[in-house]
Formats: structure tokens, sequence, C-alpha cells
């Protein structure tokens, strides 16, 4: 299972990670939402509710856990 800071820590994604992220849509209900990184969107190093990442099917999210 991912420790306390796992997604918010920008250097820890990469392109082609498998993440599960949560999207803007889903916040309240914390639902994840699971694919694989396209781009990162947060340009600093950390951000306390998890790196902004696109996935390859174009969805938004916070990253929440790594994958794999």
């Amino acid at each position: 299972m991912a420790d306390n800071n796992t997604g918010k820590i920008r250097n820890e994604i990469k392109p082609g990670n498998k993440v599960s992220i949560v999207l803007k849509a889903d916040q309240k209900s914390g639902k994840l939402t699971i694919g694989i990184v396209k781009d990162i969107l947060t340009n600093s190093s950390t951000h306390p509710h998890g790196i902004k990442v696109r996935l390859e099917d174009g969805q938004v999210g916070r990253v929440k856990e790594l994958l794999e």
C-alpha cells in the first residue's frame, strides 16, 4: 500500500507510470480512476493534495497512489 507521501512528490511520477487519481468531479466521493500518466501538470516539486497529471485517455486529476 502507498505511504503517506505517494503522489505528492513530483519527482516520483513519470510519464508511463500506472497511477490512481481522483478526478475533480470525484473529489467529494473520493472515487479513484486508474490510468497511465501522459503529462505532469503540476509545476511545483510537491503538492499537499497530490500532483496533477493528465492520463493517456485525456482525464485530469491528482495522483493518490503509484501502482506498480
